[in-house]
């Protein structure tokens, strides 16, 4: 009762109902309308062709001018205006003018005036194998994000493992602590962050936080940011919602980035609520993974941070300030990168497909959603017809149900293709992990689905011959161990109305 009362009288509610009521009153105004406009037809029907015209002539995602096509045609009246207010990507000049400011001056000019790798770096990894070479210079060429060597590397496969080290690195801070995340919970793992926080600025450490306004709209009360201001920390929240009709609503910041005196970064799938450390069980054992770098290639996490604060509150600052001070031992090679919705650039799904049609033994994968595109799928399938070991983990017990569905829904033909796939049966996986050939790993935040290709500031790390390389496969065999593996019969014996069901929300699944 009392969740649904804190339900009831919190901001996504209120900010739902006044949506809601926005979108009816759309629809009365429209509906009044069906009289004038059946005298009208011939005109929807041009005004329909003209938009169907100009989604099929963007460069966009198949899969989403498929849906908003079917959308447009089946109901024009209200399919058009829908697509001009969800449909339409571009966020007016306000938005372009900070993405300028975003891509060009702190991405280009402040790349070529701070610290970059020497060559030596790009022709040790030529020597190692041209195909990882290959990869590397996409990652950097579409998010200026260079491979660094220096730099000492650690895996944590589980939350409360990695939460232990962080308190241990951020005890030692003595400059500045960056944080951004999706969630942030009030809680035991929250609350004990904060408090060893308000330690470190007491000692003169400059703390700066963002968190995304709607990942946090249920798990943090409102104005939670003058309260921490009023703690001492530096504190942004990124993308507002603002309870209107706005395309921007999507845009949502999905990193998890902990950086400590430049020197020292953490980054992964879990966020600051305690099912990521198993405080609390909401769906069983929360599987949920980690790394830590220290050295040069933490200068990238920096960055990605720093480019992100700029373009959440237009703070200009001096990024020489920030750049690492120590050097560590070689693990291998590190390359840290983001993805951005406002690029136009799918880097991450991007380096998932080449890692996968470059594996000549073996792909295995870990995702908490499957919702894939047909380049995706057809990359997974060529491979397992090609004879490459694929292998997918997802979640038995899933966090949302028609997730799930969807996710579940891509199962057969994968199958049919040779493509293994397991369910985590004792819990939820949240880990978003790529590993192929002992050479190549991608541990970050993105998951595989449309939002996060295609709508979320996500981030990532690439490790080339690192010994974090093994770890991954090492861990994701011992999971593998507690997983189920899901049989083409299976899929098959599916009954009908679950598979339409599956069907109608994979159909709709590139705007949900």
């Amino acid at each position: 009762m009392i969740k649904f009362l804190k339900l009831l009288t919190g901001r996504l509610f209120a900010s739902f109902i006044l949506v809601v009521v926005q979108g009816a009153v759309l629809v009365w105004l429209l509906d009044n309308l069906l009289n004038v406009i059946v005298y009208y037809l011939p005109i929807v029907s041009i005004l329909s062709f003209i938009t169907v015209f100009i989604v099929v002539s963007r460069d966009d995602q198949p899969a989403f001018m498929i849906t908003w096509i079917i959308v447009i045609m089946a109901v024009p009246v209200f399919g058009i205006p829908f697509y001009i207010i969800f449909g339409n990507k571009r966020g007016g000049k306000r938005v372009a003018r900070q993405v300028e400011k975003y891509q060009h001056h702190y991405e280009i000019e402040m790349r070529s005036l701070l610290p970059k790798p020497d060559a030596s770096v790009r022709e040790t990894l030529v020597g190692i194998s041209p195909c990882l070479a290959r990869q590397a210079a996409y990652i950097e060429n579409l998010s200026s994000a260079p491979v660094w060597q220096h730099t000492a590397v650690e895996y944590f496969p589980l939350g409360e493992q990695a939460f232990k080290r962080i308190l241990e690195e951020v005890a030692q801070a003595t400059r500045f602590i960056f944080l951004e995340y999706f969630i942030i919970e009030e809680g035991e793992m929250w609350d004990t962050m904060l408090t060893l926080l308000q330690k470190k600025i007491a000692e003169g450490v400059h703390v700066r936080l963002m968190y995304d306004d709607l990942g946090t709209i249920q798990t943090l009360p409102a104005r939670y940011d003058r309260r921490l201001r009023e703690l001492g920390l530096s504190v942004a929240v990124f993308n507002k919602v603002r309870p209107h009709l706005n395309p921007r609503l999507n845009y949502r910041d999905h990193r998890k980035i902990l950086v400590i005196d430049g020197d020292v970064g953490f980054t992964g799938g879990i966020n600051f609520a305690d099912e990521y450390i198993n405080r609390k069980i909401r769906f069983g054992h929360w599987k949920d993974t980690t790394v830590m770098i220290k050295g040069d290639a933490v200068w990238n996490l920096s960055l990605m941070f720093l480019q992100q604060w700029i373009f959440a509150t237009n703070e200009e600052l001096d990024l020489s300030e920030f750049t690492p001070r120590n050097s560590y031992p070689d693990d291998g090679l590190v390359q840290p990168f983001g993805d951005s919705p406002l690029d136009g650039e799918n880097v991450a799904e991007n380096a998932y497909i080449q890692i996968i049609n470059n594996a000549k033994g073996y792909v295995w994968i870990t995702t908490p959603y499957l919702i894939i595109d047909i380049q995706m799928s057809n990359a997974l399938c060529t491979a397992a017809q090609s004879g490459v070991d694929v292998r997918i983990i997802t979640p038995f017990m899933p966090d949302k149900w028609y997730v799930h569905m969807v996710t579940r829904s891509y199962y057969k033909v994968l199958l049919q293709c040779g493509v293994r796939i397991f369910e985590y049966t004792p819990g939820f996986l949240h880990a978003k992990m790529f590993v192929s050939d002992d050479e190549v790993a991608i541990v970050g935040t993105t998951n595989m689905d449309y939002r996060s290709f295609y709508l979320h500031f996500e981030n990532g790390v690439a490790f080339y011959r690192s010994s974090v390389v093994a770890d991954v496969r090492n861990d994701i065999r011992k999971t593998l161990d507690v997983s189920k593996e899901i049989t083409l019969a299976q899929e098959q014996g599916v009954s009908l109305p679950k598979r339409f069901a599956r069907a109608l929300l994979k159909l709709f699944s590139p705007l949900l």
